[in-house]
């Protein structure tokens, strides 16, 4: 009876035992060394093997969950045709972008063979009604700014002076005649477009301090003045000029062409933020321009603040996108790196950390898309810009600093991504209206009182 059995384990074993594998594993190993050593284990040393084994085979199964920073799914939100563009701008970014993205930020050059491709994608002017442009909501200029940004702020910034500032100016702005010649080539991204408004002694007091001057002398434009931090401007075909009027003090804008001598752009060196992106310091000097490039319907600052306003929520969604950059390659990061035998994501500090963060995306999230809705149904005012932007801002420094923190000394290489956000967060933080500026304007809806020196 006895050895019945024993040939029916022996049996059982056989079928169970893959011999091309067992050769393998005895190449390597010696295998009856180790049969010899098992078989002195006793039943408590057996059982404890066994255990360790069935958990190791466990901890291979183990499915973990994607990394997502849309935690709440408002992409469900989105109907089909929304959905389908912004995988599509993910993808780019993903295959065209995240590779090259490092590269091109530490030489502080732009990869100008994207331009083509980023064109193919047919998202210039996405929300504008004509002109070759989509014609699509503002919720959808918030998405494509919050993709752009998850990989890359610096291209997100060149489309945004692009496709928002430079194209908006002229959309909002422009006579019919300026429109039909620059909208439907700088939609197709076969001009460049920039937009020069800071000055090197003028940023947040712009509205009332502008130094550059336009005066009118016969049927030009006479313009002197230095504007700053103008991207794109080293190889824009038009730049998007303001100046404040001699006679009635009041701001004009101008369509300044490329190749105009009586204007030079240099590069701006040495940031530490948004380094892809060719900032210029922009001097003209009696630089003359005609009446017909002057934007027919910009005649004060009130028109300029129309094109801000319609930009600023696009930095509050790019504020975000920055963020979840930052969050899911640190998640990444966290599932990846090991401490002590085990991913550091295992650690409860770790974990802390990235539900913080992931609740400062989740609150900006909310905010930015309500931030949206409020643009589509024309209710978007000043103060709800300004304030989306304070506060995606100032999350996305906490997002970014987190990130940082939990990849501890690779948190500052650039291979792993979040220094890059780290720095670019600084950039954001400062354009478009500085978070004091931003805070004065909502202060000012508020409390019905000016603060504002």
């Amino acid at each position: 009876m006895e050895l019945f059995k024993k040939i029916k384990q022996i049996t059982h074993l056989m079928k169970n035992i893959d011999f091309a594998e067992l050769g393998e594993i005895s190449e390597k190993i010696d295998l009856p060394k180790i049969m010899k050593s098992v078989g002195e284990l006793d039943d408590v040393q057996l059982k404890g093997l066994m255990k360790m084994l069935t958990e190791k085979a466990k901890k291979g199964q183990h499915k973990l969950p994607p990394i997502d920073g849309d935690f709440y799914d408002y992409d469900l939100k989105l109907t089909q045709e929304q959905r389908e563009i912004q995988l599509k701008v993910r993808s780019f970014m993903e295959t065209e972008i995240q590779p090259i993205a490092n590269h091109y930020w530490n030489k502080a050059e732009f990869p100008m063979d994207i331009i083509p491709k980023l064109a193919a994608l047919n998202i210039c002017g996405v929300t504008y009604d004509g002109y070759g442009c989509p014609n699509m909501p503002f919720l959808m200029e918030g998405i494509i700014a919050e993709e752009l940004a998850r990989v890359d702020v610096s291209i997100s910034t060149f489309f945004g002076v692009h496709s928002g500032l430079a194209m908006g100016s002229i959309y909002l702005c422009g006579s019919e005649e300026q429109k039909q010649e620059w909208l439907p080539k700088m939609q197709k991204m076969e001009a460049i477009g920039a937009f020069g408004l800071t000055e090197p002694n003028v940023g947040s007091g712009v509205a009332g301090g502008m130094e550059t001057t336009c005066e009118k002398v016969g049927d030009e434009w006479v313009l002197n003045g230095q504007k700053k931090w103008i991207g794109n401007a080293t190889f824009a075909d038009v730049i998007i000029i303001w100046a404040r009027d001699i006679e009635d003090n009041q701001a004009k804008g101008f369509l300044l062409r490329k190749g105009n001598p009586d204007y030079k752009a240099e590069k701006i060196e040495n940031k530490m933020a948004l380094r892809t992106v060719q900032n210029a310091l922009i001097t003209l000097t009696d630089c003359k321009i005609p009446e017909s490039d002057r934007l027919q319907k910009a005649n004060s600052f009130k028109d300029t603040a129309k094109v801000l306003r319609m930009t600023r929520a696009g930095v509050a969604w790019q504020a975000l996108g920055c963020a979840r950059g930052a969050y899911e390659s640190a998640l990444k990061y966290t599932k990846k790196r090991e401490q002590f035998g085990k991913p550091i994501a295992k650690f409860q500090l770790i974990q802390n950390h990235l539900v913080e963060m992931l609740a400062n995306l989740t609150a900006m999230k909310a905010m930015v898309y309500r931030l949206s809705e409020l643009q589509d149904q024309g209710l978007l005012t000043d103060e709800h810009a300004s304030l989306a932007k304070v506060f995606c801002s100032m999350r996305t420094r906490d997002v970014v600093s987190r990130a940082r923190e939990v990849m501890g000394g690779n948190g500052i290489l650039l291979e792993y991504d979040v220094a890059r956000f780290v720095a670019d967060a600084e950039a954001i933080y400062s354009y478009e209206g500085t978070k004091e500026i931003n805070s004065l304007i909502v202060g000012r809806a508020i409390t019905g009182y000016s603060a504002f020196v």
